[in-house]
């Protein structure tokens, strides 16, 4: 009876230790971004400046993803955000859940899209675990770069929505979010293109060329 007792308690506890423990970090808002405009350096550049913060926030052991579409140009094939970053579910820095999965994510249901994913601005935090400034704050920082649709899919227009593949700080425009789901569009990956590709026309949109980082396992 007593050993019956004690192996009741022990799970007890560490059913209660399950319950209040945290998530895992599997999304993130960059901190900073490489400082090249929309240059990133391709999609693999973007990815890897992903595995560089989320290494240095004690998150490097999963794959990280950019959360960013690629145009069909140059001879390279069209590439959709939303089949870059896994399947979810993903949590923030600190835990919370902001989408259960692809579907959640992106509203591809009426039901969904009814409920929406849980991308806002306390949300949408930084690996780090910070706010990142939107509208109203000084400077706003809410434009997040993704090249997408609202349906995480990459345009099929023939225009250039992602800066030349993320290769170019001039000529071109990004398709934005915004974070903070606010400001004249409430799309979190799909609000307006940016004015340009340098960094000072990306920070003149109301952004600093932040992207969305998803682990993709």
């Amino acid at each position: 009876m007593k050993f019956l007792l004690f192996t009741l308690s022990a799970a007890a506890m560490f059913a209660q230790a399950q319950k209040g423990a945290k998530a895992p970090m599997t999304f993130f808002v960059t901190s900073v971004g490489p400082g090249n405009g929309a240059n990133l350096g391709g999609l693999a550049g973007a990815d890897a400046h992903c595995q560089k913060l989320a290494a240095a926030a004690g998150a490097g052991d999963k794959t990280w993803r950019a959360y960013l579409s690629q145009d069909a140009a140059g001879g390279k094939p069209a590439v959709n955000a939303r089949d870059r970053i896994g399947k979810g579910p993903w949590h923030n820095a600190k835990g919370t859940l902001v989408a259960r999965d692809l579907e959640h994510l992106h509203g591809d249901t009426l039901e969904l899209a009814r409920l929406g994913n849980v991308i806002t601005k306390n949300n949408a935090v930084t690996e780090k675990g910070d706010l990142v400034n939107g509208v109203g704050d000084k400077p706003n920082m809410h434009d997040i770069i993704t090249g997408s649709q609202p349906d995480g899919r990459a345009y099929a227009d023939g225009k250039d929505h992602t800066c030349k593949n993320w290769t170019s700080n001039g000529e071109g425009t990004a398709q934005c979010g915004h974070h903070d789901r606010n400001g004249g569009g409430i799309s979190w990956n799909s609000a307006h293109p940016s004015r340009g590709c340098s960094q000072e026309n990306l920070i003149g949109t109301g952004g600093a060329g932040l992207f969305y980082c998803f682990a993709a396992n």
